[in-house]
C-alpha cells in the first residue's frame, strides 16, 4: 500500500499502548482514523488529543469479543468516511497462571478479546475491503508468545499462535484469490505498554475470586519490569507503518529473540521435547 492521505483507517485497542501509537502514526500519514477501544475514559481522551492535534479521528466504544460491537463498528465507519483501507485488529489482555489453574472465565476473556477480537475484525471487515477493489492492508497483532510458548502464560500463547496461523492462512488466501488487500502479522517482544494492567477492562461477569500463588506473581511481577524498559510504542508503530507500506508480512520488533525462534524450530524438526530457557525473557521476550 503507497497511498495513505485521505484514507481510512481503523484500530482497535487505540486508546492507549501500541494501538494508540499506530493510530497516531496512520493519522500522521493524512489518513482519517476510527478509534476503538473498550475503555470509554482513555478513548475520549486519546479521540480529544488527535482531534486537538489536527487530525481527522472518530472515537466508537468498541469491545471486539462482541460480534455485534465489531458489526456496529464497521457501520459506523462506512457510515462516516465511506470505506476501511487500513484494519490494525489490535486489542488485547493478558491473562497468566499455571495452565490447569486457569478457570473457564480466564479462557473466555483472553481468548475472547486477544483471539475471537481479530476473527470478528477479518469476518466483519475483510469483505468490505475486498469489494472496494482498491489496495489495502490489515495487521493483527500477535506475539513473541505466539511464535515460542512461555511457562504461565498459556491462555495469553494459544490466543497469539491462533493469530499467527489465522494472519498466515489468511495470507495465503489473498494471494490465491488475486486481491489487492494484503496482511501482516505483529509480533512484539516487551513494549512498555499496560498490557500486565489489563484487569482494569476485564468484565465483571468474567472475574475470577481466587488468588493466585506466589511463583505465579513474581513471574507477573517480572514481566511488568521487563515491559517497563521495553521498546517504545512509537517505535512499534513505526515498523507497523513501514510493513504495510513496504507489504512485508512478519513484523518482528526484537531481531534478539529470532534465536529463540530458530531453537524452537529445530526442537520440532529433530523431534526433542521443548525446554524453556529463562534467558529468553529478558533477550527481547514474549509479551506484546
Amino acid at each position: 500500500m503507497k497511498e495513505f492521505k485521505g484514507k481510512v483507517a481503523v484500530v482497535t485497542g487505540a486508546a492507549s499502548g501500541i494501538g494508540r501509537a499506530i493510530a497516531e502514526r496512520l493519522a500522521g500519514e493524512g489518513m482519517k482514523v476510527v478509534l476503538a477501544d473498550v475503555e470509554q475514559g482513555a478513548l475520549g481522551k486519546a479521540e480529544a488529543d488527535m482531534k486537538a492535534g489536527g487530525a481527522s479521528v472518530m472515537a466508537v466504544a468498541t469491545d471486539v469479543s462482541k460480534a455485534e460491537d465489531v458489526e456496529a463498528l464497521a457501520r459506523k465507519t462506512v457510515d462516516a468516511f465511506g470505506a476501511v483501507h487500513v484494519l490494525c485488529n489490535n486489542a488485547g489482555v493478558a491473562v497468566g497462571g499455571l495452565a490447569w489453574e486457569r478457570t473457564a472465565a480466564d479462557w473466555e476473556w483472553g481468548l475472547g478479546v486477544n483471539l475471537w477480537g481479530v476473527i470478528h475484525g477479518i469476518r466483519v471487515f475483510v469483505p468490505i475491503m475486498l469489494a472496494q477493489g482498491t489496495e489495502g492492508h490489515v495487521v493483527n497483532t500477535a506475539s513473541m508468545a505466539g511464535l515460542i510458548s512461555l511457562p504461565v502464560m498459556s491462555v495469553y500463547s494459544v490466543a497469539k499462535f491462533g493469530i499467527v496461523a489465522l494472519s498466515e492462512a489468511m495470507h495465503h488466501e489473498l494471494a490465491l484469490s488475486g486481491a489487492k488487500l494484503k496482511v501482516s502479522v505483529l509480533c512484539p517482544g516487551w513494549v512498555n505498554t499496560q498490557l500486565m494492567d489489563s484487569e482494569r477492562n476485564r468484565p465483571a461477569a468474567l472475574m475470577n475470586e481466587q488468588e493466585q500463588g506466589p511463583t505465579v506473581e513474581a513471574f507477573k511481577e517480572t514481566v511488568r519490569g521487563l515491559l517497563a524498559t521495553g521498546l517504545t510504542p512509537e517505535t512499534v508503530a513505526d515498523r507497523v507503518f513501514n510493513a504495510i507500506r513496504d507489504e512485508r508480512f512478519y513484523i518482528l520488533t526484537h531481531p534478539d529473540m529470532k534465536e529463540a525462534i530458530r531453537t524452537r524450530m529445530e526442537t520440532i524438526l529433530e523431534e526433542r521435547n521443548p525446554t524453556f530457557d529463562p534467558a529468553a525473557l529478558t533477550s527481547g521476550g514474549g509479551a506484546q
